[in-house]
């Protein structure tokens, strides 16, 4: 029998912390839980979880800066809660380093499948076959969750490993933002086109050289975007 994922919730409301340790414990997660960023950060580094559920109001260390200590030290998934559902609040959380967000109140079913989805993203054991992607500038370690841009290493979140090999298998296509969106966090998320701006930025942060001017991810206007694995001279 596997060991069971490890889910760290942050929440400084009692009850909320109560629902998700019940809910996640009924599905076989091993729970713990912190009250805010402060306390978060040290059962993460004590207990080393496999996920994090976090609120963004808090007291002593608030989410988005939460969200932003642990992305220095991991890049395992972070799901936000949040009272909060208006769009610049999502793209702040996303780009502190979330890779989801729920808006309270949710539905636990709902919240549950958000979890499953982002540990699918988790390291997993590769074919042999297809131990690894190269093309052009690019060469991508799968089993290893490596990335390597004209051999200079890239570190990426689970999110952003997962939408660059997407892009990469589909190199030198345009790719719809619906597409993408099914692929990598899956058919519940294909209207969200504010998570596949961000996390594209991010993206083009790690591997442009000038990400203001994107030459390896670039944007097809109302339709979604072209990959290419190298720049031409």
């Amino acid at each position: 029998m596997t060991e069971p994922k490890k889910v760290l919730v942050v929440d400084d409301e009692p009850q909320i912390t109560r629902v998700l340790r019940h809910s996640l414990t009924a599905h076989r997660y091993d729970v713990r839980t912190a009250a805010d960023g402060l306390s978060g950060l040290d059962t993460f580094r004590d207990w080393r979880p496999d996920l994090i559920i976090t609120d963004l109001q808090m007291p002593e260390m608030g989410g988005l800066e939460f969200c932003r200590e642990i992305r220095k030290i991991s890049n395992l998934p972070i799901i936000v809660l949040s009272v909060r559902g208006e769009e610049k609040t999502k793209v702040e959380a996303l780009d502190a380093g979330a890779d989801d967000y729920v808006t309270k109140p949710f539905g636990i079913d709902e919240l549950l499948a958000r979890v499953r989805a982002a540990l699918r993203r988790l390291p997993e054991a590769q074919d042999e076959a297809e131990a690894a992607l190269e093309d052009g500038d690019f060469h991508i370690d799968l089993a290893a969750r490596e990335v390597t841009v004209k051999d200079v290493p890239i570190h990426l979140t689970p999110t952003e490993f997962e939408l660059l090999v997407f892009l990469f298998r589909n190199r030198g296509k345009v790719v719809t933002h619906r597409a993408i969106l099914s692929a990598v966090w899956g058919g519940n998320f294909t209207e969200q086109n504010e998570y596949l701006r961000v996390f594209v930025g991010q993206l083009r942060k790690k591997i442009e050289p000038e990400p203001s001017q994107p030459r390896y991810i670039t944007t097809e206007p109302w339709v979604g975007y072209r990959f290419l694995t190298q720049i031409e001279p």
